[in-house]
């Protein structure tokens, strides 16, 4: 039961969070600055996260494993601008063969 408590105070926090942008600046737009800081904020958390997951592990601190050998392939592979099928592919591919 207390898992559906905090989904839902989450979720109202979400609501609530999303409000304030458009309360606040009313009908005026962000300055440029504030835009291209938004902008890089997702690609931010998103890159923490996928690196938190590669290598952290339920029991210790640091884990390097196969999964960061996938994601050294699937890095070079979005370095050299692959399609995204092909990054996805070779980054699988890496891991299991590790």
């Amino acid at each position: 039961m207390s898992t559906w408590i905090v989904i839902g105070v989450l979720c109202a926090g979400t609501v609530g969070l999303k409000a304030i942008g458009p309360a606040t600046l009313g009908g005026r737009t962000p300055p440029d600055q504030a835009i291209s800081v938004i902008a890089l904020v997702a690609p931010a958390i998103l890159t923490s996260l996928v690196l938190y997951e590669t290598l952290s592990d339920s029991h210790s601190g640091l884990t390097i494993d196969a999964r960061v050998v996938g994601l050294g392939v699937g890095g070079a592979a979005a370095l050299a601008r692959l399609p995204m099928i092909a990054i996805v592919a070779l980054a699988a591919g890496g891991t299991a063969l590790a």
